[in-house]
């Protein structure tokens, strides 16, 4: 076991070699955070890790005791109003109207392995020696409420999953009006905040500010996870780099509403949280109900932020994602979407699909425009049956026609999406988010389904299911264009509304959950205007997630380097594009656009048939190479080295390198052209100091030892008067990859 627990002093350590927890129950009973940090030697006491001292003008718990001030105390899951004025963690409404409550510690449980958590995703294991879990019970007797606490730390991960569950046990009810997944209060604020901030098309912007007194806080209220923050959030020493020094993650495993946050005290406690944002939750609970938070997970590194990023990487990628694509090289596509938009037929998507065969590329996706009457984006969302004009034979005859020519097929959907101009809208009218008497807003001419509701789920399955048995469907691209906005189901009563965002992302869960099981073969990809919902939550069901709509390969540098922070190689999809670019009308040479894209699951969108020969050539080439380092590329250990956030962000640099540390490959992105500069080098990470490595462009046998520490040599021509090539023509947007091969 690698919990430990200390009756006498009733303490509970959790740790694996790495990480250490400690949790202590106060002299009130309530639970007190002792440590949270490096391994540290287990002990019957720790009681010396709680800093008590006299607070004159504190209010305090013991008449006459100026020291126990829950106010001054690092706690564990904190209530509001008891002498602590911060920010709470949960807060329950009594039929009187009081938000008091004291939850005391009842009984605990420790157990090998790891128990799913109904109807939401989780971290798993597959035996029980992969993790040991706690949960503490605790009970409110005059509120009639019990409360446990679960943490699972694992064996193999520097990382410790945590979540929250109310029971109710008062005949008269309950409402719970806030419900965190986490909180640890941490006993200092020497720490820079990393977040995840973007927009549609600039999704995952690294910003780091430094912790200040106050509320510092990042969240989605748009019924997403959403582009513009991700849920997580990282706490660095000052002097951390991506290699070395301390860092604590903090991940959500949700894809809805969520608040996360850091409150520095004015004592300098920095007390981190995260879970459901409270703005439009309320949960009513009758006697015998209870409620599941979402799970966090919380990792600690010593070894910067790349330590922090692996951890979650091979977590994520091996115990989050499932089924029977969790373990298998993800398939080079090509999708329509770009190529044609919506203007295709039955003929121009044959064509494509024959080019793409001949190139070496293994699925292709038919995307928007395939069903219904859909010639442009204000009609047929919710009537998923095929367009006989484009396709005369339904998807099954394309299907069937591109999977004799050695391809697989893939489709397109938007399930939680409707369009007044539908056959599905105008019989239900009512199946939409919308409030009583108001306007209701949308989104790329379309309109939310109440997926809270069960016979709307039940509605979209079974038309999915259809086409999915009636055709050889290998993959599904999953789209969701639109947060949500008016948000009121005609299915609840007034009192029932605050259910209605967190049912919307179980109803959603709900269907991954049939079709996945019902279809276990089927590859997903989840899309969200690109990555509105790049998430944990997501992971579960579809193991790769469209990362961004702008497809442009110097954007995408920013992109993919901030995706990494937490999310794995293997779950970001990342194509080929055509020039000038959709987004930004950039001209990217194809070289540099697949030497981006090739990091994460690799494809193409573009129309194969519009370029050149001696482009086709070089397509054909990039397939060929993903094909053969792939496994490395998406199952391999990822370092940062570079950043495009730094300085001027000119330079790029990445690397990943096989678990057996014979092969790396190294990606470097200079975005514009330099002139008579110096010299350049970058150290590279995690190779064998003792292997010696082939380095393809330079053609050279090199230590690792001497790559990590002197560095690889990047300079080339642009050190004088540059009439080189390198990838293609000299100028802007040049790129290169080194393969490094261990020599026998």
């Amino acid at each position: 076991m690698s919990i430990f627990y200390h009756e006498e002093q009733q303490e509970f350590h959790l740790t694996n070699g790495e990480i250490s927890y400690i949790i202590t129950v106060l002299r009130n009973g309530q639970l007190g955070q002792l440590y949270f940090g490096s391994a540290i030697r287990d002990r019957e006491d720790f009681s010396h890790f709680l800093e008590l001292a006299p607070r004159p003008m504190a209010p305090c718990a013991y008449e006459g005791n100026l020291a126990f001030s829950l106010e001054h105390i690092k706690q564990e899951y904190p209530a509001y109003g008891s002498g602590d004025m911060r920010n709470p963690a949960f807060t329950i409404v009594m039929e009187n109207g009081s938000r008091i409550s004291d939850f005391i510690y009842k009984g605990h449980r420790i157990y090998a392995g790891k128990e799913g958590i109904e109807a939401l995703p989780a971290i798993y294991v597959e035996k029980p020696d992969e993790a040991d879990t706690l949960e503490i019970i605790l009970e409110d007797s005059l509120a009639g409420m019990e409360l446990v606490l679960s943490y699972t730390i694992f064996k193999e991960h520097s990382a410790i999953a945590r979540n929250a569950r109310f029971i109710c046990k008062n005949p008269e009810g309950i409402l719970l009006d806030r419900a965190m997944s986490m909180n640890v209060d941490l006993p200092d604020k020497e720490y820079e905040m990393i977040e995840l901030t973007g927009a549609w098309s600039r999704e995952r912007s690294v910003k780091t500010r430094k912790l200040e007194h106050g509320v510092q806080s990042v969240y989605s209220m748009r019924g997403c996870s959403s582009s513009n923050y991700n849920p997580f959030l990282a706490l660095k020493r000052p002097q951390t780099m991506e290699n070395e020094g301390e860092v604590y993650g903090f991940s959500l495993v949700y894809s809805g509403n969520f608040l996360a946050q850091v409150e520095v005290d004015t004592y300098d406690v920095s007390r981190i949280m995260m879970g459901i944002h409270p703005e439009g939750f309320s949960w009513r609970m009758k006697d015998g109900d209870s409620f599941q938070t979402p799970e966090a997970v919380m990792v600690y590194s010593e070894k910067g932020l790349n330590g922090m990023s692996q951890t979650f990487h091979k977590l994520y990628r091996t115990r989050l994602a499932r089924g029977a694509w969790r373990d298998r090289t993800c398939p080079i596509l090509v999708n329509n979407w770009e190529a044609t938009y919506f203007e295709f037929n039955e003929e121009k998507i044959l064509k494509i699909a024959e080019t793409a065969k001949k190139l070496g590329i293994e699925l292709f996706v038919l995307d928007d425009g395939w069903f219904g009457e859909r010639d442009d984006d204000t009609s047929s969302l919710g009537d998923w049956y095929p367009d006989l004009r484009k396709l005369p034979e339904g998807v099954s005859g394309i299907a069937k026609k591109i999977e004799n020519m050695g391809l697989k097929f893939g489709i397109w959907f938007e399930p939680e999406m409707t369009n007044k101009n539908s056959n599905l809208y105008r019989a239900h009218p009512d199946w939409i988010l919308s409030t009583p008497g108001r306007k209701a807003s949308h989104g790329r001419n379309q309109y939310v389904l109440d997926f809270s509701k069960e016979e709307v789920v039940d509605y979209i399955y079974k038309q999915m299911e259809k086409v999915l048995e009636e055709a050889p469907v290998s993959y599904i691209k999953w789209d969701m264009n639109r947060c949500m906005s008016e948000v009121y189901s005609h299915g609840y009563s007034a009192g029932e509304q605050g259910r209605v965002m967190h049912q919307y992302i179980l109803g959603v869960y709900r269907l991954y959950d049939r079709l996945t099981k019902k279809f276990p073969e089927v590859l997903f990809e989840s899309c969200a205007s690109g990555g509105a919902r790049f998430d944990p939550g997501m992971i579960y069901y579809a193991p790769q997630c469209w990362t961004s709509d702008d497809t442009d390969a110097v954007e995408r540098l920013k992109i993919q380097y901030g995706t990494s922070f937490v999310y794995p190689i293997r779950s970001m999809g990342a194509h080929v594009s055509a020039v000038p670019n959709h987004q930004t009308l950039r001209n990217v040479p194809l070289s540099t656009r697949a030497n981006v894209a090739c990091f994460g699951t690799f494809g193409y969108e573009l129309d194969l048939n519009k370029l050149t020969l001696e482009e086709q050539s070089q397509v054909k080439e990039q397939i060929a190479f993903m094909k053969e380092y792939r496994g490395v590329i998406q199952y391999g250990t990822f370092y940062r080295l570079i950043s495009p956030f730094d300085g001027d962000g000119n330079i790029t640099a990445w690397m990943v390198v096989s678990e057996d540390q014979r092969t790396a490959l190294v990606g470097y992105y200079r975005i514009l052209q330099h002139v008579n500069t110096g010299y350049t080098r970058v150290r590279l990470e995690g190779l064998n100091p003792d292997f010696c490595y082939h380095t393809s462009i330079l053609d050279r046998d090199i230590y690792g030892d001497e790559l990590m520490k002197a560095g690889l040599f990047t300079s080339d021509a642009s050190s004088g008067e540059n009439k080189e090539k390198y990838n293609g023509d000299n100028g802007d947007y040049q790129s290169r990859i080194y393969i490094l091969e261990a020599v026998n």
